[in-house]
């Protein structure tokens, strides 16, 4: 129970990555909200799911992250709902993959506004509270796409790279009143964002793994609970690359 009597904030937490984090802090005793931005189904099935299994408080929010007012306004509600926040995990994200030169303009805006500014929303959102109480987790995940760079993804590294230099100027900013920023940054994990590849570009990616498998999306949850928990209390400005040796 390495997070027990916290409480823990995921965005984009119906789906992928952020629903095996929302599951992965439940079982660590966590209470937990999280953010969807559509699929209702899904979001309540993993309430269901949860609630019926643990004594935990588990509840889902439908929200639009791009939008500055409305994760204010969603925030207030959760603080009020939970009665405090201990730890923010900044994963809601999309992709728009296309070559640069066949790229629209909305494409990049939207890849932007969705998995960047989605993450200056929620951070500026919770910040008070973690000021007042002197600590807090802030886990941004990112994508070892941000750090290398990956044909037909520019909207997407310059979204994930931007993660990164957001993540590493908090820490500076935030180290003296105890709160702390780390980046995740996954490599290819088994996802619905990545189940429609062909086979043989599936096997051209695990090929180049050390491991010789795509992650799982329990691997990037237990990384995240790491870096929640206590057992990271003097670990900032970090990025945590969970590839299975791809880099």
């Amino acid at each position: 129970m390495l997070l027990n009597h916290k409480t823990a904030l995921v965005t984009g937490g119906s789906r992928g990555i952020g629903r095996g984090i929302v599951k992965a802090f439940a079982e660590q005793g966590a209470h937990v909200a999280f953010t969807y931005h559509s699929n209702q189904q899904s979001a309540d099935e993993l309430v269901q799911e949860l609630s019926s299994h643990s004594d935990r408080t588990i509840k889902a929010y439908q929200s639009n992250a791009s939008d500055f007012k409305q994760t204010q306004e969603l925030v207030t509600r959760i603080l009020d709902d939970f009665d405090g926040l201990d730890i923010l995990v900044n994963n809601a994200g999309i992709t728009k993959d296309n070559l640069l030169l066949r790229m629209e303009e909305s494409d990049f805006d939207q890849v932007l506004e969705v998995n960047l500014k989605s993450v200056f929303n929620h951070t500026k959102a919770t910040l008070r509270a973690f000021l007042k109480q002197r600590k807090g987790s802030i886990i941004h995940i990112s994508s070892i796409i941000g750090l290398q760079g990956n044909a037909g993804q520019a909207n997407y590294a310059a979204s994930k790279a931007g993660i990164i230099g957001f993540s590493k100027s908090l820490a500076k900013e935030l180290g003296s009143r105890n709160i702390r920023s780390n980046v995740i940054a996954p490599g290819f994990i088994e996802t619905d964002m990545t189940s429609g590849l062909p086979e043989q570009a599936t096997k051209a990616l695990t090929d180049r793994i050390a491991l010789k498998r795509a992650g799982k999306a329990i691997d990037v949850a237990n990384a995240t609970v790491f870096l929640a928990s206590e057992l990271s209390l003097y670990i900032t400005g970090q990025v945590l690359v969970v590839d299975g040796g791809m880099n």
